[in-house]
């Protein structure tokens, strides 16, 4: 019986259905996720977050860890948050958000 990989779209897949409580746009789209590794039995997960006082942040963690866990054969999520770069909305996003 040959095991199931989980791809890169899994995870983009997943991330997507978590949405920012302000913004009501998910965190995918917002570009708060930087990168993803995905290991045998881990996703290592680098995002930031809208501001660095961003009150939904512990919120944001805790449901990338629980959806991202929940893929076959995932053990373990980690999540490091960083600043650097700083989050800067997109031209597009802007558009979306209703900026211009």
């Amino acid at each position: 019986m040959s095991e199931m990989k989980i791809t890169r779209e899994d995870v983009i897949g997943e991330i997507r259905q978590i949405l920012d409580p302000d913004l009501y746009i998910d965190i995918w789209t917002l570009g708060l996720i930087y990168d993803f590794v995905i290991g045998e039995t881990v996703i290592d997960v680098t995002m930031t977050f809208t501001s660095v006082a961003c009150p939904a942040g512990p919120q944001l963690v805790h449901q990338v860890k629980t959806r991202l866990g929940k893929l076959e054969g995932i053990e373990t999520v980690n999540v490091e948050i960083v600043f650097d770069p700083p989050w800067q909305p997109s031209e597009e996003l802007k558009g979306m958000m209703g900026l211009y």
